[in-house]
């Protein structure tokens, strides 16, 4: 019984998941993004209770946050949401509190591990995993491993520049997929386009014009193939550059996929002559809402279960 921790800038959870990527029992939590102290004692707590739920006894914790970490020192890295967690030793603290083994990965990273070991991407030897929402973000499993980079540096797959006439980026950049097709972007692209007296102008979140797209309006209906548009684009070049068995989608967006996925394979095979773009499954995250905290207990089987 693996005690999965999912850290996010608003909320933590925390659950208990058996070594089938089943979840026994779950709680959450505000996240206190400058109080490092109070939130590795939170987290303690809800170890404990939703162990005594599931009536289990921790094996191992395994941790996916969000941001940079380092996954080896097991040490938060330069966290935009988390101010007060950098340079923190969450692996070290959790260690110590219940004298089991911990691992912490990017939350993209142990969403990859999941459907590579327990979801979409079973059986599939090159994984990329794609999760749009807020941002863009994902992991890559090779042959079963797990891709890092130099220092065990997590790719940011959102950061490919796709158009530098676009917007600006956080990283510095501009016109980066993330910027161009998160689901901020499609809501600001709506915005920009709506008249002044378009009575959907007001409050539009992506949800919403999904909605009105599926509804027929015909501004959502462009919004919408803007999106599909830069989601195919960026989904191409991972195509491109890495051949892939599966990409699997993930996040918010992607719960309105009927809405995309056509345009999205469109705009694939517009611009992947040079490889086998047909071998290249692409599909749907398939553990549901928990694939964070399913990921994070895949974290710890990933590092230790062999």
């Amino acid at each position: 019984m693996i005690g999965a921790v999912d850290i996010g800038g608003t909320k933590i959870a925390v659950g208990i998941v058996d070594d089938h990527g089943h979840v026994l029992s779950q709680t959450q939590a505000p996240t206190d993004p400058h109080n490092y102290a109070a939130g590795l004692n939170l987290i303690g707590q809800m170890l404990r209770e939703t162990a005594s739920t599931a009536g289990a006894k921790l094996s191992g914790i395994g941790i996916g946050s969000t941001g940079p970490v380092d996954p080896i020192k097991g040490e938060f890295g330069d966290v935009d949401f988390l101010p007060g967690w950098r340079g923190k030793n969450l692996v070290n603290d959790l260690a110590q509190m219940f004298n089991v083994r911990v691992a912490l990965e990017n939350d993209g990273d142990a969403a990859a591990l999941a459907e590579a070991g327990w979801g979409a991407g079973r059986n599939r030897s090159r994984l990329i995993y794609v999760t749009v929402g807020t941002g863009i973000g994902g992991g890559m499993v090779f042959d079963g491993k797990l891709y890092r980079g130099v220092d065990g540096a997590h790719p940011e797959v959102g950061h490919q520049v796709i158009d530098p006439s676009g917007p600006a980026c956080s990283c510095g950049f501009h016109g980066c997929w993330e910027s161009l097709a998160a689901g901020p972007a499609m809501v600001a692209w709506f915005e920009n386009h709506a008249a002044a007296d378009n009575p959907h102008r007001a409050g539009i979140t992506g949800q919403r014009i999904c909605e009105l797209a599926q509804q027929g309006d015909e501004l959502a209906l462009k919004a919408v193939e803007h999106e599909a548009y830069y989601l195919g684009l960026g989904l191409a070049n991972l195509i491109n550059l890495f051949t892939p068995d599966a990409i699997v989608l993930s996040g918010s967006v992607m719960k309105s996929a009927p809405l995309f996925l056509d345009r999205i394979r469109e705009v694939i095979r517009s611009g992947c002559r040079f490889v086998p773009v047909e071998k290249t499954q692409l599909t749907l995250a398939s553990l549901g809402e928990n694939t964070n905290l399913i990921g994070a207990a895949r974290v710890w089987h990933y590092r230790f279960s062999n």
